[in-house]
């Protein structure tokens, strides 16, 4: 081969190579048409690569199907994409698109919830569609009905598309995690984990102060071991979801949630507790009493005797 001939070679060689260099760039860019305005685009679960290349392409969010599929393997390897909706503000190139596809990178703005200790799961899927406007809330009870009493109270910050599953993945996690400190003390308790929350819900209804709870599940854990009934009033509102004064009608409810009709606890927790309330479950305060109230002063009274209790009625609630 010639001199001349291999300096034509390489300046094709040159040439395909400027071409290949400009047509990336220009692939990269984001598209002419790319969406002026704030917009949202949503990517189903399970989605295939190609199907969410071609997507983006449709929308004019990217400009190249092909060099979008490359830059993502390059980027995630085997993590593949995110499904869930992601917000554009603004033009975004290629190479940004597929970073944050690969990442779940949503841009999307967090919302702060709080779930007040004592939440049951029907109230907490009230207050997460007041604040997450298209929240699945039936949804949400069906799947959290069994983790009553696990799904910790506490604020939360949570994306405005999340979904139940997610939200109650992060409030066992966060169940876990705030108990973590007490595990061993639940391991070498002779009670179980269950009987522990159960009874930390209707001591979160029960009573406000540490001591104070202390001393109720003290008094509760008594009456079980006297074999009396509990005959307590909040686990009403979770079989009939009612508020106010407990009736005479109510007493006479057949449910396993039923402390009047039924001696021992509920058949599983009433509400989800906080941690001073697990705590005072588990290690309850030494007393010979077995009956309480709370004056009208919010002051806690105590008695050994149900005459006593009664004289307590006359004088701290009449």
């Amino acid at each position: 081969m010639s001199f001349t001939s291999k300096k034509y070679i390489i300046k094709l060689c040159v040439f395909f190579a400027s071409c290949l260099v400009i047509l990336s760039v220009i692939a990269i860019k984001p598209p002419k048409s790319f969406p002026n305005d704030q917009f949202d685009i949503n990517i189903p679960q399970n989605s295939s690569l190609t199907f969410v290349s071609n997507y983006l392409n449709e929308k004019h969010v990217i400009s190249s199907p092909f060099l979008f599929k490359v830059i993502t393997v390059i980027l995630g390897g085997r993590k593949g994409v995110h499904a869930g909706d992601y917000r554009f503000n603004d033009a975004q190139n290629l190479i940004v698109v597929a970073s944050r596809i690969v990442n779940g990178d949503q841009q999307l703005p967090k919302i702060k919830i709080t779930i007040p200790e004592g939440t049951n799961v029907a109230d907490m899927a009230f207050i997460f569609l007041s604040k997450l406007s298209n929240f699945n809330a039936p949804k949400f009870v069906l799947l959290a009905r069994s983790d009553e009493g696990y799904l910790f109270p506490d604020t939360y910050y949570f994306l405005s598309n999340t979904k139940p599953e997610e939200v109650i993945k992060e409030m066992k996690a966060n169940f876990n995690k705030k108990i973590a400190g007490i595990d061993q003390d639940i391991k070498k308790s002779t009670k179980s984990l269950k009987d522990i929350i159960t009874m930390a819900s209707i001591i979160e209804e029960e009573a406000r102060g540490f001591e104070d709870k202390k001393m109720v599940s003290g008094i509760l854990w008594h009456r079980i071991n006297e074999g009396m009934l509990l005959q307590v009033d909040p686990p009403f509102y979770f079989i009939t979801g009612k508020t106010g004064t407990v009736t005479y009608d109510d007493l006479k409810v057949e449910s396993p949630y039923n402390t009047y009709k039924y001696k021992g606890l509920p058949k599983g927790p009433i509400s989800n507790p906080g941690i001073e309330s697990i705590k005072a479950a588990l290690s309850p305060a030494t007393t010979d009493y077995l009956f309480y109230l709370t004056g009208k002063d919010g002051v806690m009274r105590y008695s050994k005797t149900y005459d006593g209790h009664i004289r307590n009625k006359n004088i701290y609630l009449d």
